[in-house]
């Protein structure tokens, strides 16, 4: 098994009223490829029901930090913890060690993903795409993970859908399909990774108009995203990412406008 440096585990604050969401500790999180620091010394706490937008230029680090949220990167060093358990590790004295598969799919379970090319298994039907992770990872018996579906699609604007073909959808469709899917294991983290990238820009609002309405939803949300006029609406908490390190972090009323960090100030100007 593979070990990573790590340092001690800091305590959580102590627990308020139970909600729904996920609380996220990112802990002194690097990670490289060959000479490249894909990711920096990240640290970063993430509150349950919390929604964190995280904006950057290309390459900032952004998505790396995304999928090393739910361990499909593993970190070169540090750590993250959901309701204070490590996620794709356990923890032998000062050093991490990674889990076995099934242990990690099982922890990993609490963590939606919706990436930005849907990933939809075109030979299935949507409702089918929807069913296949409740009953292969939960067990949960076929009519019900079918009712669930059927309900989560209602919940997207997609009820008319059930038997169509990824296909025979359009991307913003496709998109909303994907965030049932993950809605489908009740996760208590959904993680999008620039969800609307792929979407002509005609469809990019159906998407979000369903994301708003997470984020009422009391799931804890992270969301990469380069809707910067989304991310002023409907995060708690945004998060500026440069060369694989969080320059800043703040409100979006505050940082949108009177950033406290330059480059963070100069990225704004380019894109508001």
């Amino acid at each position: 098994m593979n070990a990573v440096r790590t340092n001690p585990v800091e305590r959580t604050r102590e627990a308020g009223p139970a909600r729904e969401g996920g609380r996220i500790e990112i802990r002194h999180v690097a990670k490289h490829f060959d000479a490249f620091h894909a990711l920096d010394n990240v640290s970063l706490t993430v509150e349950p029901g919390e929604v964190v937008a995280i904006i950057g230029p290309s390459g900032a680090g952004k998505s790396t930090l995304l999928r090393t949220i739910n361990h499909l990167e593993r970190a070169d060093q540090g750590y993250v913890a959901i309701d204070e358990e490590l996620i794709g590790y356990e923890r032998r004295g000062n050093l991490l060690y990674e889990l076995k598969d099934r242990a990690i799919r099982k922890r990993r379970a609490g963590v939606g993903m919706v990436f930005q090319n849907f990933n939809l298994f075109p030979h299935l039907t949507v409702v089918e795409n929807i069913i296949e992770a409740p009953i292969a990872v939960q067990g949960v018996p076929r009519l019900e993970a079918v009712a669930q579906a059927l309900e989560l699609l209602a919940r997207v604007g997609l009820s008319d859908k059930a038997e169509a073909y990824p296909r025979h959808l359009s991307g913003g469709q496709q998109q909303r399909v994907a965030i049932a899917r993950a809605l489908a294991l009740k996760p208590k983290v959904l993680l999008f990774d620039e969800p609307t990238s792929a979407l002509d820009p005609e469809l990019v609002g159906e998407v979000l108009d369903v994301i708003k309405e997470l984020a009422t939803s009391g799931t804890t949300l992270v969301i990469v995203t380069h809707e910067i006029g989304f991310a002023r609406e409907v995060a708690d908490k945004v998060v500026f990412m440069e060369d694989g390190r969080i320059l800043e972090v703040g409100g979006p009323a505050r940082l949108f406008s009177d950033a406290s960090h330059a480059r963070t100030r100069e990225f704004l100007a380019k894109v508001l």
